[in-house]
């Protein structure tokens, strides 16, 4: 690769990761999703912590790097401290403090495993402001006003996130279809989305088979999908239309959507706001006993 078709900062280092990814080996392809997925932790740590992180040798990770043009990781890693030295004042400082907080507990009661979860969660909801753009959240929400109907698709632990969604976007007078796995028929409910309509797709890693199968039926008829999703290289990604990437750090049972369902309802009160044309003070109805 000659010097000037190396990627020289952060957003030309994931864009030629994407385009590679398909090509790359399992353990290449390990390396970009940690890459893409933790941009602050590649930023501060070791090589070797990265590779232990990634299920690697190190110099996995060097030779990933010098596949890339790079003389070395530490060339590569330098893109991504540049990348946070302009983040958001604070924001480092702050998530820096969470995870010594965490590293530094020995409670292991029922209230230390609260604790452990809560302070992972406000580490994720305030990297949230760090991963999300405006542009992305007023094109997502763009899509939402204007469909005709908006089907919702999430399964496993996903699907909270979309009853969440079918719930407030019904109050809001949007008409919506849940896609339910329930009697094997979402893939059968999926050929009825027409071109005016949005498919809002949801899921993480470990992807449900089915509903990367109907994101990539739906995009191939040229329907416009929302995904929201844990990595820019996740496979509903490539089909959607915008995409709203959440990372997850670790894959574990206690693995929080406190920041999906966080986005979710960002986006419903965004488009109550478009729909009620009050920015300031937009109103969700709610169900009330009879």
């Amino acid at each position: 690769m000659d010097n000037n078709s190396i990627p020289a900062d952060y957003e030309a280092l994931i864009r030629v990761i994407h385009e590679r990814h398909g090509a790359m080996s399992k353990s290449y392809q390990r390396i970009a999703v940690y890459l893409t997925q933790n941009p602050n932790d590649v930023a501060v740590l070791s090589v070797g912590a990265i590779a232990e992180r990634c299920g690697v040798h190190a110099s996995n990770v060097v030779r990933f790097a010098q596949a890339l043009g790079y003389d070395g990781f530490k060339t590569l890693q330098s893109l991504f401290q540049r990348r946070l030295s302009t983040a958001a004042p604070g924001f480092e400082a702050r998530v820096k403090a969470l995870e010594i907080e965490l590293g530094a507990r020995t409670d292991r009661s029922e209230r230390g495993f609260l604790h452990d979860l809560v302070v992972r969660d406000i580490a994720s909801l305030q990297n949230l402001l760090l991963e999300i753009s405006e542009t992305d959240l007023q094109m997502a929400v763009t899509l939402l006003e204007k469909a005709e109907v908006i089907y919702l698709l999430g399964q496993l632990r996903s699907s909270p996130v979309a009853e969440l969604l079918r719930y407030i976007l019904t109050m809001l007078g949007k008409r919506c279809v849940l896609l339910d796995p329930s009697g094997g028929l979402a893939t059968h409910m999926a050929r009825a989305i027409r071109a005016s309509d949005l498919l809002v797709a949801i899921s993480f890693r470990f992807y449900a088979t089915e509903v990367v199968n109907i994101v990539d039926e739906v995009a191939g008829r040229k329907v416009p999908v929302l995904a929201i999703s844990d990595s820019t290289l996740s496979p509903i990604a490539k089909g959607a239309s915008v995409l709203l990437s959440v990372p997850e750090h670790e894959y574990s049972f206690s693995r929080s959507l406190a920041a999906p369902m966080c986005l979710a309802q960002a986006l419903t009160v965004a488009l109550a706001a478009r729909l009620q044309k009050n920015t300031i003070n937009p109103r969700i109805p709610t169900v009330t006993a009879q």
